[in-house]
């Protein structure tokens, strides 16, 4: 294991918080408000809770990034130390505590091993030279624990999103640290990849007794952790181990934050917007996407890659189809051919009937797409967003910013979204101000503002409060059964519950296509007779990956 980390002492409470209050300038309410709690050493805690809930404050004070209101009566002790009380103070936690944040700041154009070396050096020059000589001893321990000693000469921008975590990882271990802070580390990363990352935290809390607090919005990954610290609106409403909790453990989280935040699903309104507009014409064998030997290569000769290797699909009317696969699986690549954003090495795919190759822009009119990353317009409002986009889609000519030449049907489809996505209190709010979850109700209207037969989502509700998923999910399926055509690429396999079909990638390749309950049978076993659909994905994937090696 790491030798670097060993050797701490063991107390009781390595973080004690009490009353922490933080209240940011222009805001009326505080961000975080008398929040208390106490970790012991050598835990693992989860922080769990809605967009605006308060996690990443906490995180950031917690690392004396930010400071608690004055006169406030705030005291955070870490490792006996009161991190508050002056500045000294500040320098002895900072060789403590490792912090990654939610957008970890490694450098994409250089390799893994330069990323490292980088880390190294700013921290001999924060700490000075003393007790820093093994740290180069102990990188390709790291990068061995972590699994990435055959990936020192990769540029950390090729790395899949599970290897940049890792990675990210292991710059925060350069510290060698009594505590880690992890915002959000497996936001966007595959089950796998998730799995993999929690067992390397998991050893470094056994064996050298480094305490976690990890922030995440998978309640499946949440319910594993010894205790778990649930805010909304800035209050701990619940402090304690989910074994402690009768029944099932999502659905006792989403009830206590409603107690905090409710928002109906406004079903007759969203009826409102899908019962009229444009719809295009349904082709009469029922087949609203559909893909014929879907290929794309990348490189010649020795540095020839395919990403997408002759895949097949045929999704009907009104179905929600998933495409999932591990990061790098070639899912995103087969997601962007078949909307028509990457032109394909080999075979075609259609929308409506409408070859992509034939009539892109006739086949594109017929779908909406919402981006993996958000891809609206940052400092455009939220109304000048649904302006512009229902322009392009060809619901008004021009004047986007005041929506002045809308029609009347597009002026009421968008104050209907503005209703139904509650987004009515942000209307005149740049986009790129507003809460994650947020951010992805504005997207998906703007995907759907001109009313489209087939929606295309990629990973839409990653990074997203579970309260959040599950609404979205109540209006993706509100607009199936009323004839939309879905496809989505997800990680949340809770999500994967709500597909008619799926659809699992690996390596370019289909590997099986069938109902959830189809996947979840190939792996049901004597051990393992009544498999979760991350059991499925995870022993897929693993089965096929040590065929491949």
């Amino acid at each position: 294991m790491i030798s670097v980390l060993r050797g701490f002492q063991v107390a009781d409470d390595i973080i004690i918080v009490k009353d922490l209050t933080k209240t940011f300038k222009g805001d009326k309410k505080p961000a975080l408000n008398r929040v208390s709690f106490n970790l012991k050493r050598g835990r693992m805690a989860a922080l769990v809770g809605p967009d605006g809930a308060g996690k990443t404050t906490l995180l950031r004070m917690l690392c004396a990034l930010l400071a608690p209101d004055k006169e406030s009566g705030s005291n955070v002790i870490i490792d006996g130390v009161s991190i508050f009380k002056d500045c000294e103070n500040h320098c002895k936690i900072k060789n403590i505590i490792g912090y990654m944040p939610q957008k970890f700041g490694l450098y994409e154009d250089l390799t893994v091993i330069e990323n490292l070396n980088l880390f190294i050096a700013l921290n001999k020059k924060d700490k000075g030279k003393a007790g820093m000589d093994e740290e180069n001893v102990s990188v390709d321990t790291l990068l061995e624990f972590a699994g990435l000693i055959d990936f020192k000469k990769r540029l950390a921008g090729n790395l899949s999103g599970g290897m940049k975590q890792k990675l990210g990882l292991c710059c925060t271990l350069i510290t060698k640290p009594k505590i880690l802070l992890l915002d959000e580390p497996s936001v966007g990363v595959d089950p796998v990849s998730r799995l993999e990352l929690m067992e390397i935290v998991e050893k470094l809390v056994k064996d050298n007794n480094i305490s976690v607090i990890w922030s995440t919005s998978y309640l499946d990954e949440a319910e594993k952790f010894e205790e778990v610290f649930l805010l909304s609106d800035g209050e701990k409403i619940y402090e304690g181990s989910p074994k402690d909790i009768t029944g099932n453990f999502e659905d006792f989280v989403i009830n206590k934050i409603k107690e905090n935040r409710g928002n109906a699903f406004k079903e007759a309104l969203l009826n409102s917007i899908v019962s009229d507009g444009f719809r295009g014409d349904i082709p009469k064998d029922g087949v609203t996407i559909c893909a014929k030997g879907l290929t794309k290569v990348y490189g010649k000769g020795k540095k020839k890659f395919v990403a997408a290797d002759s895949i097949e699909l045929s999704i009907n009317k009104g179905e929600i189809f998933g495409l999932l696969g591990p990061n790098g699986a070639g899912k995103s690549t087969t997601f962007k051919m078949l909307c028509g954003l990457i032109r394909p090495s080999e075979g075609y795919s259609s929308i409506l009937g409408v070859r992509m190759d034939e009539n892109p822009s006739l086949a594109r009119s017929y779908l909406g797409y919402m981006a993996q990353k958000f891809s609206l317009f940052g400092d455009l409002s939220v109304v000048q967003n649904l302006n512009f986009f229902a322009g392009v889609y060809g619901l008004s000519q021009s004047g986007f910013n005041s929506g002045s030449n809308l029609s009347m049907d597009a002026k009421r489809r968008i104050a209907a979204l503005l209703d139904v996505f509650d987004l009515k209190k942000y209307k005149n709010t740049n986009a790129k101000d507003l809460p994650l979850g947020y951010k992805q109700r504005l997207s998906l209207s703007c995907a759907i503002v001109h009313n489209p037969p087939v929606l295309f989502l990629d990973e839409p509700t990653s990074g997203v409060d579970p309260l959040s998923r599950r609404e979205f999910w109540n209006q993706i399926k509100f607009l199936s059964e009323n004839g939309t055509t879905v496809l989505v690429t997800t990680h949340f396999m809770d999500e994967a519950q709500y597909c008619n079909r799926i659809s699992l990638v690996f390596k370019g390749r289909t590997l099986v296509t069938g109902t959830p309950e189809y996947l979840k049978n190939l792996v049901k076993s004597d051990k393992n007779p009544n498999p979760t659909m991350e059991d499925a994905f995870i022993e897929l994937i693993l089965k096929e990956r040590d065929m491949v090696k």
